[in-house]
């Protein structure tokens, strides 16, 4: 039986390159457990996770943070285009202000789909404080369904009307993140991108789901950033689904990931 509805909080949090919106979702009868902290996607933002993070505060018992990343939703804009190096460098910029800010120790780090990619960052940055990762949908290097999928979604962003629904979560941000989007990922220079082994290596228990129909990426990057960690890992790929489960399939995955939860 889910727990009561979660009290929630909104946070400001000041970095040196602009100010950062995060949001908690902290249910009555919390026991200290490590909180999750959500990354967003490419498009995301805090509000585009919708309900999920208060469903998943109540079915796990766990505060559930979730932050836009510069340039995104609430927080400031980003004053540049996004480096190449944006995926790992989130670890040490972004979270590492929301987890200081926030008086966060012990965490589980969950990402979706580009955020998928900087929570193993952070997973293998952070070591023994990091307790479980878990990634949904994540991108482990550029596959050619990846691009295609970006191109058709950059051409239906220039329909009347496109760029103005992004707009809703993101402000006069939105023609930034787009075009950070498409640009990073259709470069050149991004090609041979990817979860390198030599590199990275988280050490926790790590759940990677992924969508069989997934428009972003085939089930391949699942297995692929499972077999980067040195942990216990499961990969679970989720049959008809595409590329935003916790939303296709929000009582199905908010299950699998509570079960995983309650196991570490």
């Amino acid at each position: 039986m889910p727990l009561p509805a979660p009290s929630v909080q909104d946070h400001w949090i000041e970095t040196p390159r602009g100010r950062l919106f995060a949001r908690s979702w902290t249910v009555d009868g919390d026991d200290g457990a490590a909180p999750v902290v959500l990354l967003h996607d490419s498009l995301g933002s805090v509000a585009l996770w919708r309900d999920f993070p208060a469903v998943l505060a109540q079915a796990t018992g766990r505060r559930v943070i979730a932050y836009d990343r510069l340039g995104f939703g609430q927080s400031d804009a980003h004053s540049r285009p996004i480096e190449t190096d944006f995926i790992r460098t989130e670890a040490q910029r972004g979270f590492a202000a929301i987890r200081e800010a926030l008086a966060i120790d012990d965490f589980v780090i969950l990402g979706h789909s580009v955020g998928g990619g900087m929570a193993t960052w952070i997973a293998s940055d952070f070591g023994e404080t990091c307790h479980a990762l878990i990634t949904e949908s994540a991108q482990a290097f550029v596959e050619d369904r990846t691009l295609q999928g970006i191109r058709d979604a950059e051409r239906g962003f220039a329909e009347p009307g496109q760029i103005e629904r992004l707009a809703r979560y993101h402000g006069d941000k939105a023609r930034w993140v787009l075009d950070s989007w498409v640009q990073s990922w259709l470069s050149p220079v991004f090609a041979d991108w990817r979860l390198n082994g030599s590199e990275i290596r988280p050490a926790c228990p790590a759940l990677a789901i992924h969508g069989e129909a997934d428009e972003f990426g085939s089930p391949v990057h699942a297995e692929r950033i499972a077999a980067l960690t040195s942990g216990p890992a499961t990969v679970h790929i989720i049959a008809g689904c595409g590329h935003v489960p916790h939303r296709e399939r929000e009582a199905e995955v908010t299950a699998l990931f509570a079960a995983f939860l309650a196991a570490i």
